[in-house]
Order: C-alpha cells, then structure tokens, then sequence
C-alpha cells in the first residue's frame, strides 16, 4: 500500500502544484523525460520531450488565467511491479478569467517508474469526456500570459 499512497501523491503533486504555481513540486514529479498525450482534446499526436520543458512551458502559460483548479480523484494503481506501475484517475479541470469559465472533465491515464527519491510520472493520457464553459479562455490565457513576461 506505501507504494500506491506514493503513486497517489506524486499525481497530485502535478495538479496541485500548478494550481498553486509550485513549479518545483510539479517537476519532481516527473521523470526527466516524459510524454504526454493530450490528442484527444487538440488533435496532434503525443508529445514527448524533457520535463523541464514541459513543465517550463506549463509555468509560462497557466498564470494567464486568474485561477485554475484540477481535481484529481479515484487514483486507481494498476500493474504495480516493483520498478514500474501504470495509474488512472479522474479529473475536473476548473480555468477561471474573471466570470468566465471553462471547465473540463475526464480520466487521466499515467505511467510511472521508480529511482531512488521515488515514483516519478514517465507518460500521461488525457482523456476529455466533458466539458462545458469557453473554451476560447485558453488563447485569452496564453496572450495575457505572453503579455505578462
């Protein structure tokens, strides 16, 4: 159970920290490389690159909106071996700019390996089955964020 408890705080530790902008506490818990598939929501194909890009690019964009808020729940641990482990959870991903909102739900599907300071997201699925708001709060998020720097 020590390992899924592990497994559970590490993808909080994703939504979390960027709801609270703790870009350290987000990085640590990824591994060095990481992919992430977000194909079901924008189309494209997965991407995989270094975690301090992914992260990076995360940390100049989310400030745009005033406030955002991802729930993650029901984290469910599956072939949990001794190195690696495979992960789902579900998620409602609240984007505020002013009154506006745009929020999304669905299931998140992870991959994860372990090293010595502990389990580290190596691959994540998004997997879109709702949502509802404006989605335009998006590319009204990226300007006021490219604006900001």
């Amino acid at each position: 159970m020590a390992d899924s408890a592990q497994i559970t705080q590490t993808l909080t530790d994703i939504a979390a920290g960027a709801d609270r902008h703790d870009w350290p506490r987000v990085r640590a818990a990824f591994a060095d490389n990481v992919t992430t598939d977000y194909t079901g929501l924008w189309g494209g194909d997965p991407v995989s690159q270094a975690a301090d890009e992914l992260v990076a690019g995360w940390a100049a964009f989310l400030p745009g909106f005033d406030s955002t808020h991802h729930m993650v729940s029901n984290h469910t641990v599956t072939d949990l071996t001794a190195t690696t482990a495979k992960a789902e959870a579900d998620f409602t991903a609240t984007h505020r700019i002013a009154d506006a909102l745009w929020v999304l739900g669905g299931r998140y599907s992870y991959e994860l390996t372990v090293d010595r300071t502990g389990w580290r997201v190596t691959a994540m699925t998004m997997t879109p089955l709702w949502e509802t708001g404006d989605r335009a709060l998006v590319g009204q998020a990226a300007e006021r964020a490219a604006a900001a720097q």
